[in-house]
């Protein structure tokens, strides 16, 4: 048993708290009934001082300073990766586990990435403290809604096409989408400090950086992390990776090839009883997954389950799913996380 490496009521820190991770996640705390005993919330220099509102008390902002996580049990980054590669390990030597957000620890072999829903066995069998990864908001959604169906088929390949909400690329990028739209509906000139091009009714790849093979960060993310999260070297995975103007909630495309037969019905069966899972999947009315909808939402959308006529019957499915990026796909995770190590 592991639930002495941690209080019942932990101290928690979260560093990056005035971001919309950091702020999504103070509300869950309130909305989840966390147990902490103390919240302490850091942020940058110019943000040092604010009050915001954690477990219905006001804590002030406070800035990083060497010993700051002295006495924290649980440290959560929303920050940076080098804020976080800084900081972490500061907060491990404390005596702190850390639930980093960022793209900082990811692949490091050293660390789990962990989506409880999928590979929660793994933070089960840890016995210190140390650094716990979330995986990037797009793996997280797509592996929700198809690692059920991987458990009871196997995936051999996986092909992937994301719609990306300016959520993805944080409060920043939210603002500019709205503030195209009134300038718009104005006839006033668009401002684009973001993403330097028109927003607003239209869409372009993912802003990552592109390697020398042509994928973006966000595709190579994809597979890398499927890999690992499922321990399979072997999957195949291919991504495009697209920015679209919804203002939060990515939705994604999938594509699958199993290694042994399913049927749609049993897919369905198998989806609908997979926690953090709503099916969304109407024929009749053409009611299917939207970003809208999963807005502010805890579950992974799934719904247009459909065999694909290309492949050998039974072994390809299409399906496309919606889930909020900030929730599910950041915030949610790493309090899930927590929860889970308090649990077990």
């Amino acid at each position: 048993m592991i639930q002495a490496r941690i209080p019942t009521e932990p101290a928690i820190a979260i560093v990056g708290a005035t971001g919309a991770v950091g702020e999504e996640l103070l509300a869950l705390l309130a909305e989840r009934s966390f147990p902490a005993r103390s919240v302490r919330v850091f942020a940058s220099a110019r943000s040092a001082g604010k009050t915001l509102r954690a477990l219905g008390r006001d804590v002030t902002v406070e800035p990083l300073a060497p010993g700051c996580f002295a006495g924290t049990n649980i440290a959560f980054f929303s920050a940076s990766s080098a804020i976080s590669k800084e900081w972490a390990p500061q907060a491990v030597a404390s005596g702190a586990w850390v639930i980093d957000k960022s793209s900082a620890f990811r692949m490091d072999q050293r660390y789990t990435l962990a989506i409880p829903e999928v590979n929660g066995a793994e933070l089960d069998a840890l016995r210190a403290p140390t650094i716990i990864a979330v995986p990037n908001c797009s793996t997280i959604i797509a592996l929700m809604a198809v690692s059920p169906l991987h458990r009871e088929a196997g995936i051999a390949r996986m092909v992937v096409s994301t719609y990306q909400a300016a959520s993805g690329a944080g409060a920043a990028a939210m603002a500019e989408l709205a503030q195209q739209a009134g300038d718009w509906s104005a006839g006033q000139p668009l401002q684009t400090p973001i993403f330097g091009r028109q927003y607003i009714f239209n869409l372009f790849s993912h802003d990552s950086a592109i390697g020398a093979d042509g994928q973006n960060e966000e595709e190579r993310k994809l597979l890398e992390e499927t890999r690992k999260i499922w321990r399979d070297p072997d999957v195949a995975i291919t991504a495009t990776c697209v920015r679209v103007p919804v203002l939060r909630a990515h939705s994604e495309s999938i594509n699958l090839t199993f290694r042994t037969p399913i049927t749609e019905e049993r897919a369905r069966a198998v989806l609908a009883a997979a926690p953090g899972i709503e099916l969304v999947d109407d024929r009749a009315a053409n009611r299917f997954p939207e970003p809208i909808n999963a807005t502010g939402r805890d579950a992974v959308l799934v719904g247009r389950i459909r065999a694909d006529h290309s492949q050998a019957a039974g072994f390809g499915l299409n399906l496309f799913v919606s889930g909020d990026q900030i929730r599910k796909g950041a915030a949610l995770n790493g309090l899930q996380i927590a929860e889970r190590l308090l649990s077990v």
